[in-house]
């Protein structure tokens, strides 16, 4: 504990970070340091402190789909669109680089294990793409309000209007995957996403402070959100009774959830355990391992660049693929999220690595998580 701390104290104690919670976790040995404040409150940081996981959620998200998969709901390889009829027949950019009324038509039917890779058609892209500014635009992806995102059938709508970037299969993408999949585990299921993920998957595991939104009796325990200006100073961003006092219409699949460093360290724990969690099995062992495996290519890496910088990806997060950096672990599967959170397991160590802070990810911030990725590779 003394090196977890002494490897992010120095960010806090600069003003650059207000606070964290850190948790690494190797078997049965955890280490939780809790630094600094939850935020204008002034309160402290504690190991209970909520934190909004930004995408972060990916995994959670995948794991879920895997469970209707486990239970025959859902087929990774079936076309989308028998459950989301909006991307039958979606129009795609005869180039990377070609115009919004440059398209041609779809070669081959959207599936669930396109958007778990990342590679149906819509998402952020490394090169410029003209129809990135119409998923910020008109599906709200990256927005800091999430009251201004429209409920999933009209956001399904408003995503039918807009090309693919490239063909089903034929490039990577992030983001937007993550959200469709959503969608279509809820029309699967026939429940909305939050009571569907809660009822198979959080409550399972006990993640009692995982959900979409945060409960009156709990806001005492969530954080502030801040963002550094040009000038690098911390400006609020959301306080803790802003938009997440009440569920959002469009409940996000690649980033909405809530969550604290326990909850996160009970599903890398089921994770670690290839499917079972504390009261039976959640997940298959199969399911556990399409999840943490790479499944995409050397040209899909390519063209996720900075998104995939010395990984591949599994299901619904990164795999590292390469030791091109002090921290990197052959194996490791996680993700980070834009709110500055990390989340991790290192399946052949058996370690669970979670960060949680309440900072938008710019310089500062990474400096901050390489800093713990270092120490819980370590």
């Amino acid at each position: 504990m003394a090196d977890l701390e002494a490897a992010l104290r120095p960010h806090v104690d600069s003003g650059a970070i207000p606070g964290l919670v850190a948790l690494v976790a190797r078997h049965d040995e955890e280490e939780v340091v809790a630094l600094g404040r939850q935020g204008t409150s002034g309160r402290p940081m504690e190991r209970g402190s909520i934190f909004r996981g930004a995408s972060i959620t990916k995994p959670v998200t995948a794991a879920l789909a895997m469970v209707l998969v486990d239970e025959g709901r859902l087929d990774l390889d079936a076309p989308v669109a028998d459950l989301l009829p909006e991307l039958a027949e979606p129009r795609v950019l005869r180039t990377l680089g070609s115009e919004l009324d440059d398209t041609v038509a779809c070669e081959r039917p959207i599936t669930a294990r396109h958007l778990l890779t990342g590679t149906a058609g819509h998402g952020f892209a490394t090169w410029d793409s003209t129809v990135v500014p119409l998923l910020l635009e008109r599906l709200g992806q990256a927005s800091d309000d999430i009251g201004e995102v429209p409920p999933p059938d009209e956001w399904m709508r408003r995503l039918a209007e807009i090309p693919l970037m490239h063909q089903p299969g034929d490039g990577w993408t992030y983001n937007a995957s993550y959200d469709v999949l959503g969608v279509l585990l809820a029309r699967a299921a026939g429940q909305d996403l939050p009571d569907l993920m809660a009822e198979r998957l959080l409550e399972p595991l006990g993640m009692v402070d995982t959900a979409f939104s945060v409960p009156p009796e709990s806001l005492d325990r969530f954080t502030t959100l801040y963002g550094h200006d040009d000038a690098g100073v911390l400006q609020v961003s959301d306080e803790p009774d802003g938009v997440f006092t009440t569920m959002p219409s469009f409940p996000s699949g690649s980033g909405g959830l809530v969550t604290t460093v326990d909850d996160w360290l009970a599903f890398g724990r089921m994770l670690l355990a290839e499917g079972e969690g504390p009261d039976g099995r959640v997940l298959s062992a199969e399911s556990v391992r399409r999840m943490t495996t790479d499944q995409v290519s050397a040209q899909h890496r390519e063209m996720g660049g900075f998104f995939l910088d010395g990984q591949g990806w599994g299901f619904g997060g990164g795999v590292d693929t390469e030791l091109i950096d002090p921290w990197n672990v052959v194996g490791r599967y996680g993700w980070v999220g834009g709110t500055g959170t990390s989340a991790y397991v290192h399946p052949r160590e058996g370690v669970v690595a979670v960060l949680l802070t309440q900072a938008g990810l710019d310089g500062s911030v990474l400096e901050l998580l390489q800093a713990f990725w270092r120490v819980s590779a370590a």
